[in-house]
């Protein structure tokens, strides 16, 4: 049995990702440094990751293309014992709610076990967040629908546009003073449907662009002459690699010399059995899409 991929984590406390293996019960990770060449050649099918820990019984086929990497089964075992599946009313852990900002008017509202720390905000890519609260789990997500109905704070977005919109980010005072507007009209809504037993936070803008190495000052990672280009999916046989120069929610972004930045969804390895690319190894021999629109392209772009 070869180790496969589980994705990409970011721990409470790291000043950067690792990507997470796993072969049986046994589990370990590989963390990953800014600056140094990273990459691996794929080979055989894409096989399903399993769901809790736990391998999938039919070692199903799952297409290169779903971030989910699970046959349906899996997916539907996985879902039913997430916070957001609301399956365990009860939960006696804290939870915290959180503001989210992840571009110009691009702001969330979500929640997260408070023993996580702010990793779950590190994986969803979120540039700038801060706390608004904390407390049991239904208090949370009461919170969470207040803030959907009196302000149109989603709870989701689509994460092609989080990637879309790191091309462009304004100072760290502009994108935290957009949070501070959003989190003072958050507090005005207290009394109004806010949940008693939820705990107000107060507001403390924690900026992830330079764990991330993203945005003005930071790198400029995004802002190299010619398009960005995305991994679509992995093939038997594709590799992928180049020098990492940023990172942020799932994605790698590395530096493909010629062929330029290149970003690689981890969401889109697990279940490939992966290979160090080779000696010498270098770009992207795998379907590629220009993030922001354009078509997938077969091998070298």
């Amino acid at each position: 049995m070869d180790w496969q991929c589980t994705g990409l984590r970011w721990p409470e406390g790291s000043d950067g990702p690792a990507l997470g293996w796993r072969k049986g019960a046994r589990t370990r990770a590989s963390v990953l440094v800014y600056g140094t060449e990273f990459g691996f050649r794929a080979s055989g099918e894409r096989r399903c990751s399993g769901a809790r820990g736990n391998a999938c019984p039919l070692g199903a086929v799952v297409p290169a293309t779903s971030t989910g990497g699970r046959c349906p089964e899996c997916g539907r075992l996985d879902r039913a014992h997430s916070v957001a599946a609301d399956t365990i009313p009860d939960d006696p852990r804290t939870y915290r709610v959180y503001l989210a900002w992840f571009g110009p008017g691009l702001v969330k509202v979500g929640i997260t076990g408070e023993e996580r720390g702010a990793a779950r905000l590190r994986e969803q890519g979120a540039v700038v967040f801060s706390w608004l609260g904390r407390g049991p789990l239904m208090a949370a997500r009461r919170a969470e629908e207040v803030l959907r109905a009196a302000l149109g704070v989603p709870d989701r977005i689509p994460y092609a546009r989080k990637r879309e919109v790191r091309a462009g980010l304004p100072d760290p005072a502009e994108r935290a003073g957009e949070l501070a507007e959003l989190y003072g009209k958050a507090a005005a809504l207290e009394g109004a449907g806010w949940p008693e037993a939820l705990e107000r936070l107060p507001f403390a803008a924690v900026d992830h662009a330079g764990v991330f190495r993203l945005g003005v000052g930071e790198g400029r990672t995004m802002a190299r002459p010619g398009p960005v280009r995305a991994v679509a999916g992995l093939v038997d046989g594709g590799a992928v690699a180049g020098r990492l120069v940023a990172a942020a929610g799932p994605d790698l972004h590395l530096d493909a010399g010629p062929q330029g930045l290149v970003i690689v969804d981890t969401r889109l390895m697990p279940g490939w059995t992966l290979a160090a690319a080779g000696a010498g190894a270098a770009g992207v021999s795998v379907p590629t899409v220009v993030v922001g629109g354009g078509a997938a392209q077969d091998g070298l772009f």
